[in-house]
């Protein structure tokens, strides 16, 4: 397998946020103050469409939800008492803003939105059958193909087609949907993906990604979505239901990782616990003498105040971040990379100065950006730089949302420990175990699935990944790379 020089920043980028909110005064505006809790997930565009009395109104573009929004007329011209928003980081189709979410169409009997946090596994194929049959596609993303599907379903139902059409779909998914009459949320057989049901002060119901969007707007936790799940928020209030019962639950463990915001709650863990606790397993697995523990910011403080906890070492702030820089910066050549990184951090001397320190970081996707910082800390007086890692080491591909989907990009599957070590410039290298993931995280044993997916530590995916195969072939022709059976549709709803 051919090794990628270690030349580009690029690193893990977000999933998608969703939000939607039925019978609510100012449904849009609720719905972005939810999308700005929401913003980490997605950088590149933002969009609500509004419900006015069973007519539906959309604006979206690309950018920051502040910057899409920016007209304050915008939110104006969405009349409503429900919504549907959505902040998106392309995991497929390109950055257009005809893939900016919710997609809207209009058929002859009906309007519908529909947006997306996910990756479908078995896109190429479906799309590929549709455009066969005569269907005609107005974006490249993925998510268009449910509309598709639903239309063509022969099922006499709106709730039928698209129950239908879920059966279809292969992948991590999370949809909401609005017709006139109704939000429909829908989870993925295996709930790779966070959804959660919150209640507002006046009864009304939200579905959305993470539970720091409820928070946002006032709105009760009542339950996560389930995998297989299918709820209809309405003005009758809330009703589940769902199209399949053929489930396990394999959430992405990157969401606790990485991913969600620390004050969200996910199946019942708080994001914020699980990192200190992987921080603290992680000092006990890779102990290292050293003076002082800092962190990366942002993701990595909560890691990293475990492992100061763990190991009785000080934590000390020795990066502060500007938070005026994006997430993710991206330049052409080497000299440019770095001075981005050098914008995004800056060391503190006074800490750093004469000291052996531990840098706790969330996870080494290509290694630049590790190498950048250990210099910056050497440069700022660090004596030694020991690099630990709370989580385990980035080595198979992704496809159920997050970007990351071939070999050659990871660093971790293509180098040796001590090779990584050297190239990063670090003084010792450690990872936490997969076992040690999986029990600082502790999702409930549910009695279908393990809880989790950590297939990127450890090559075993909880499902056929269908469209990709072909980007694991010399794993899985080498026994590497393992898949679960098949999740099948239940009976009756194929």
């Amino acid at each position: 397998m051919a090794i990628e020089p270690l030349t580009s920043d690029r690193s893990l980028n977000e999933e998608c946020g969703i939000f939607g909110v039925w019978n609510v005064e100012n449904a849009a505006q609720l719905t972005f103050y939810g999308l700005h809790a929401l913003q980490h997930r997605g950088q590149e565009g933002a969009g609500i469409v509004s419900n006015d009395h069973g007519h539906l109104w959309q604006e979206r573009g690309l950018g920051l939800l502040s910057t899409v929004f920016a007209d304050p007329e915008k939110l104006q011209r969405l009349h409503g008492t429900a919504a549907l928003g959505h902040v998106r980081y392309a995991t497929a189709g390109a950055s257009g803003v005809e893939n900016i979410q919710p997609l809207m169409v209009n058929f002859s009997d009906m309007q519908l939105a529909l947006a997306h946090n996910g990756n479908l596994t078995n896109a190429k194929t479906l799309r590929k059958q549709l455009e066969a049959e005569g269907a005609i596609f107005q974006s490249s993303s993925d998510t268009e193909i449910l509309l598709h599907l639903i239309r063509r379903s022969p099922k006499p139902t709106f709730v039928e087609q698209l129950k239908d059409a879920l059966n279809q779909v292969r992948g991590g998914f999370a949809f909401l949907l609005m017709t006139p009459d109704a939000i429909y949320a829908a989870l993925d057989p295996h709930g790779y993906r966070p959804f959660v049901i919150g209640q507002l002060p006046n009864g009304s119901y939200v579905a959305t990604s993470e539970t720091a969007a409820l928070n946002a707007v006032s709105a009760k936790f009542i339950r996560d979505v389930q995998p297989g799940e299918l709820i209809t928020l309405n003005d009758e209030g809330l009703k589940i239901d769902h199209y399949t019962n053929d489930t396990t639950l394999n959430i992405d463990a990157m969401e606790y990782v990485y991913f969600a915001r620390p004050d969200s709650d996910i199946y019942g863990v708080n994001v914020h616990e699980a990192r200190q606790r992987m921080g603290e397993r992680l000092a006990q697995e890779a102990p290292a003498e050293a003076d002082i523990v800092i962190a990366v910011p942002n993701s990595s403080l909560s890691a990293a105040m475990g492992y100061a906890k763990a190991s009785g070492l000080p934590y000390e702030m020795g990066l502060v971040k500007n938070q005026y820089i994006a997430r993710t910066f991206i330049e052409p050549t080497q000299s440019r990379r770095e001075r981005a990184v050098r914008m995004k951090l800056s060391p503190i001397r006074a800490v750093l100065q004469g000291k052996r320190v531990v840098l706790v970081d969330d996870s080494i996707v290509r290694g630049t950006t590790s190498k950048y910082i250990i210099q910056i800390l050497r440069e700022a007086g660090a004596k030694e730089v020991h690099v630990r890692i709370g989580s385990p080491a980035f080595k198979y591909p992704t496809f159920y949302g997050i970007d990351m989907q071939t070999s050659r990009e990871l660093l971790a599957a293509n180098r040796s420990l001590a090779e990584m070590r050297e190239l990063i410039g670090a003084d010792s290298l450690a990872f936490l175990s997969v076992d040690g993931l999986k029990q600082a995280i502790n999702v409930p044993n549910t009695g279908k699935g393990s809880g989790l997916t950590a297939a990127y530590f450890d090559g075993h995916y909880p499902s056929p990944i269908y469209d990709y195969e072909p980007e694991l072939a010399d794993q899985i022709a080498a026994g590497t790379v393992t898949f679960d059976p098949e999740v099948k549709p239940a009976k009756g709803e194929q």
